[in-house]
C-alpha cells in the first residue's frame, strides 16, 4: 500500500508547463489563492496557481522527516481551528470551493490549556461553560467577567450575519448593530488591553483572557480588541483538527482546481505580474532550467506577501501615488520559531489539546523580552495526539510534538541579512545555527518539564522565522501578514481590489484577516469580486484573455 506522503504531486505539478493564456493567474499557492482557484474554477473560468514551495498550502502544509523508526510528519501552520460548525466560515467557505471538511473535534471540555507558574486553566468549548469556568476560577471578578463576556457575545452575533463569500453584512443588521452590539462601536478603534482595563485589574484573569495571544502575535497594548474577541469566538464555537492533518485542506483544494481544468505549478515563483497601460495582465515566472515562462489573464490575483508583491512583483512606478510608502509604512507581528520533535511511545497527559506554557502573568512583558537567547513561554500541540486514527503522522509506537514560541523577526536578530535569505547559505553560519540551537534547547526543555513521563526523543528539528521566510517569502517570517492593530484592522487593511485595475489581493493582510479561517474568507472575497466584475464587462473572461494576450 502506498504511503502518505506531503510532496505526492511535487514532481507532476513542478514539471507542468504554465499555460500561455488563462482568465485568471494566481501568484501564491497559500490557502487564500488555493480557495480563490478553486472557486473560480468552479465557477468556469480557467485558473493557474503558481508558487515557489515544493508543496501547495502555504502555512497549511506539512513535511516528512525520516528516522530510525520511520517517518514523522510534522504539521507547518495548521494545529486548530474554531468555527467549524455547519455555518461556519471555514466548512462554508470550503464547499463553495467543491471542498467537504473532515474534522476531528479537540476535547470540548478544554481544547486550549494554559498552565501560569501557580495555576492553569482550561478552556472549555462554548460561551456559557467559558464563562462559568471563569467565574469558578475568579468568583471576585464577576463583574468584569460579565462586561467581558458582554463584548464576546455581542460580536459573535454580529459576526454569524456577516456573508462568508463576500464579508457584507444587510443594512438591518448594520441598523441594529448600535443596539444588539454597542461594544464594536465603543471598542473598534482600541487595543485589547483598554477592554481589560474596562473589566478587570486581576493580572491572573487578564492572562487567562489573553492566553490564546500566540494566534495573533501582539501584545495586548498593539492588537485590535475586536481582532482578540473575534478569535475567542472562532473557538468557542468549536475547536478542531483537520483528519489526515494540516495539509488536508491544500490538497483538496488543488485537487479540485486541477479537476476543473486549472493548473497548479510548484518549485516556481513569479518574478513580475505584468503591467500594460495601467492594468495587470499576466505574470512572468523566474528562470528554471534557463526558461522563462509568461501567462497573459484577464485578472491576476496575488496571494504573496503583501509587501512583496507591492515593493517587488509590481513595478512601484505603477501604484498610485503614497501606496507604496503606506504599505512600507505597515507594521508586523512577532515572527514564530518551532521544534518539531519524533517521541517514543505515546506522551502521558497531552491528550486532545493544546499546551500553552507561561513563565508569568505579564503578556505585555513577553513581548518585551522575547529573544533567541531567551523565549518567553511556548505552545505545545501534537498531530498524534489531535488525531490518532491516521496513521501516517508518526510510525508505530511514536508520537510526533509541535512546540512554538514568539521571537522577533528580523532576520538581523537572528545574525542574517535580510538579502541572504533566499541563498541559504546562513544556515551553516555559526552565528545563527548557535542561535537556533540555543531557542530549540529552550523548548525542549520545556516540553521535558512539562511532560516528564514522555518516551525519548528519536528526531528533532526547528525552523526559525528566517526558515518560514525562505520556504514562503513572507516579511519578517511571520505566517500572519501585517500586525492586527487598531490602526492596521478591517477597514484599514487592503481589500480585495488592488489600486491597480486588473490585481486583486487575498491573504493574511486584507480585511478578511488573518489565520486559516481568514485566508480561507479572503479567497472566497476575492473569488466574488472577480466574478462580478468580469460578468460587468458582459464579456467571458476567456475571451478578455485572449484579448489582453492579442493586445
Amino acid at each position: 500500500m502506498r504511503t502518505w506522503s506531503p510532496t505526492a504531486e511535487t514532481g507532476r505539478r513542478a514539471r507542468t508547463t504554465p499555460p500561455e493564456v488563462v482568465d485568471v493567474a494566481i501568484v501564491g499557492c497559500g490557502l487564500g489563492g488555493l480557495a480563490t482557484g478553486a472557486i473560480l474554477t468552479r465557477a468556469g473560468l480557467r485558473v493557474a496557481c503558481f508558487d515557489a514551495h515544493y508543496v501547495a498550502g502555504g502555512c497549511a502544509t506539512m513535511f516528512a522527516r525520516k528516522s530510525a523508526h520511520g517517518h514523522f510528519h510534522f504539521d507547518v501552520g495548521l494545529h486548530y481551528i474554531g468555527d467549524c460548525g455547519p455555518q461556519g466560515t471555514i466548512p462554508r467557505v470550503l464547499r463553495a470551493a467543491g471542498v467537504e471538511p473532515d474534522l476531528v473535534p479537540l476535547d470540548a471540555d478544554g481544547f486550549d490549556i494554559f498552565s501560569f507558574p501557580d495555576m492553569e486553566f482550561r478552556a472549555p468549548v462554548g460561551h456559557d461553560a467559558f464563562e462559568a469556568r471563569l467565574l469558578d476560577a475568579f468568583p471576585a471578578e464577576r463583574r468584569g467577567i460579565q462586561k467581558y463576556m458582554g463584548v464576546v457575545r455581542q460580536l459573535d452575533w454580529f459576526l454569524g450575519r456577516l456573508d462568508a463569500h463576500d464579508g457584507r453584512t444587510t443594512p438591518a443588521t448594520l441598523l441594529q448593530a448600535p443596539f444588539r452590539a454597542p461594544g464594536l462601536l465603543r471598542w473598534g478603534r482600541a487595543p485589547v488591553s483598554a477592554l481589560l482595563d474596562a473589566c478587570t485589574r486581576d493580572p491572573r484573569l487578564r492572562a487567562v483572557l489573553l492566553g490564546p495571544h500566540g494566534d495573533y502575535g501582539l501584545p495586548p497594548s498593539r492588537v485590535a480588541a475586536l481582532l482578540h474577541v473575534g478569535l475567542q469566538n472562532h473557538y468557542l464555537r468549536g475547536a478542531f483538527y483537520p483528519r489526515g492533518g494540516g495539509q488536508a485542506f491544500a490538497d483538496a483544494l488543488a485537487a479540485q482546481i486541477e479537476a476543473g481544468g486549472g493548473t497548479v505549478h510548484l518549485r516556481l515563483p513569479i518574478e513580475q505580474i505584468l503591467v500594460e497601460d495601467g492594468r495587470a495582465v499576466g505574470v512572468r515566472t523566474e528562470a528554471r532550467h534557463g526558461l522563462v515562462h509568461t501567462t497573459r489573464a484577464a485578472a491576476v490575483v496575488a496571494n504573496a506577501d503583501l509587501r512583496e508583491t507591492v515593493t517587488r512583483l509590481v513595478d512601484p512606478a505603477h501604484w498610485p501615488a503614497g501606496f507604496v510608502r503606506r504599505v512600507e509604512g505597515f507594521t508586523w507581528p512577532a515572527g514564530i520559531f518551532m521544534t518539531c520533535l519524533g517521541v517514543e511511545g505515546p506522551i502521558p497527559g497531552l491528550g486532545n489539546a493544546n499546551h500553552w506554557l507561561f513563565d508569568h502573568y505579564d503578556t505585555e512583558r513577553m513581548y518585551r523580552e522575547a529573544s533567541p537567547q531567551k523565549p518567553v513561554g511556548a505552545y505545545i500541540t501534537s498531530a498524534t495526539g489531535k488525531d490518532p486514527e491516521s496513521p501516517h503522522h508518526a510510525p508505530e509506537g511514536c508520537s510526533t510534538v509541535e512546540i512554538m514560541t514568539l521571537v522577533p523577526g528580523d532576520p538581523r536578530v537572528w545574525g542574517v541579512e535580510p538579502d541572504a535569505i533566499h541563498g541559504w547559505k546562513y544556515r551553516k553560519t555559526s552565528a545563527y545555527a548557535d542561535l537556533k540551537a540555543a531557542t530549540e534547547a529552550n523548548l525542549i526543555e520545556r516540553f521535558k518539564a512539562r511532560f516528564p513521563e514522555a518516551g525519548p526523543i528519536v528526531y528533532q528539528e526547528s525552523a526559525s522565522p528566517v526558515t518560514h521566510s525562505r520556504f514562503t517569502r513572507a516579511t519578517l517570517g511571520t505566517s500572519y501578514g501585517i500586525a492586527a492593530s487598531p490602526d492596521q484592522f478591517m477597514q484599514h487593511r487592503p481589500g480585495p481590489r488592488s489600486p491597480l485595475p486588473g490585481l486583486y489581493l487575498c491573504g493574511a493582510s486584507t480585511r478578511s484577516g488573518h489565520g486559516i479561517a481568514g485566508a480561507l474568507a479572503s479567497g472566497a472575497v476575492a473569488a466574488a469580486v472577480v466574478k462580478k466584475d468580469q460578468a460587468a464587462t458582459g464579456s467571458p473572461g476567456r475571451a478578455r484573455a485572449g484579448a489582453a494576450r492579442r493586445g
